[in-house]
């Protein structure tokens, strides 16, 4: 589809979009910037034509006349972890066909780079999208009344979010493991302010009390591969015949640290990640682990971060909402049937 007359991408107009589309200017208007007022399959075609043409909207027109910045800032707590990079390109994608710009800040795993930004944001950006956010709850719902704010994978009473559930995803891991035979399992816990992890463990003991399994809580660890080795030497010396990691990053970690002990995975032991990062499928073995759906995840919390910021504009009340997506349990070769006996621990 080529741009009216051939006209060059920075001159086209929101007119042109609606002319594609065949609706009046303000129509396109609220599926930019309040696509919870327009229906999905129209919101879904302005988009099209947006990116056809090539359209543009000027932010800094917009912060002239609302007083907005024009921009949306994403926290996430380590760049550099793959989980991530879904959630980036789902928050760009929306904000970029909506006109604001993407500010992506990396925490880099600091309590205290996390505080600062806490207190500067919200006074220098239109929204905020906090990744597992390990702040208190007070605070994160102080900012919320004073800038539009989503938390994900963490829920808290007052604040919209979304949240992947994967502690359903993990009994039904826990379930699987334990139909192979599986009587005594770990969990290797993540980071200790991390709501998400604490979520976890809640449902697989509870689902081990069902089964009547025994399950153990090692860590916390750091959720960086560097960390793996620590929970793999955990592992080990727990006497455990399996192993539910908090994160893939935690497990792909902690398979080099098996495989240096002479621990066949999973001859000796059985192991499941978490969040299918890029390259799960391609360890050795490939690992069974949870699907995170995390461009969906970036693209609905813009979605909803978009629609509270334009409700909040025109006076009405900001739409609570809150939505958990569903993780499958992607099976590989990571898991078998249970030993009758545990791996030796490691020699010191």
């Amino acid at each position: 589809m080529r741009r009216p007359g051939n006209v060059p991408r920075d001159k086209v107009t929101i007119s042109d979009v609606a002319r594609r589309v065949g609706v009046a200017t303000s129509t396109v208007s609220r599926a930019l910037t309040r696509p919870g007022r327009v229906s999905e399959g129209l919101r879904e075609r302005v988009i099209a034509a947006v990116a056809e043409l090539g359209y543009h909207p000027n932010p800094q027109a917009r912060s002239l006349t609302s007083g907005r910045t024009g921009c949306i800032a994403l926290m996430v707590h380590d760049v550099v972890n793959p989980y991530y990079l879904g959630v980036i390109r789902g928050t760009q994608t929306q904000l970029r066909a909506r006109g604001y710009r993407h500010l992506l800040v990396d925490l880099e795993n600091s309590e205290d780079i996390e505080n600062d930004a806490l207190a500067e944001l919200p006074a220098s950006v239109d929204g905020l999208i906090a990744m597992g956010a390990h702040a208190p709850d007070e605070l994160l719902v102080d900012i919320a009344q004073r800038v539009p704010l989503i938390v994900i994978n963490r829920e808290i009473e007052g604040v919209p979010s979304v949240v992947v559930d994967t502690p359903s995803a993990l009994v039904e891991a826990l379930e699987y493991v334990v139909s192979l035979g599986h009587r005594r399992i770990a969990y290797a816990a993540g980071p200790k302010p991390s709501w998400s992890s604490r979520m976890r463990w809640a449902a697989i003991e509870a689902a081990s009390i069902r089964l009547g399994v025994e399950c153990l809580r090692l860590g916390p660890f750091a959720p960086g591969g560097q960390s793996g080795a620590a929970a793999a030497d955990a592992v080990l010396h727990s006497g455990v015949t399996a192993c539910i990691f908090f994160n893939d990053m935690l497990a792909i970690g902690a398979l080099k640290r098996f495989a240096a002990h002479g621990v066949s995975v999973p001859g000796d032991i059985s192991i499941v990640g978490c969040d299918d990062i890029f390259g799960a499928d391609f360890c050795n073995p490939p690992l069974t682990t949870i699907a995170a759906p995390t461009e969906l995840v970036g693209r609905t919390a813009t979605d909803m971060l978009l629609a509270r910021l334009h409700e909040t504009e025109h006076g009405m009340r900001p739409l609570p909402l809150r939505v958990k997506l569903p993780a499958p349990l992607v099976i590989r070769n990571s898991v078998t049937s249970a030993r009758s006996e545990p791996p030796a621990s490691p020699r010191p």
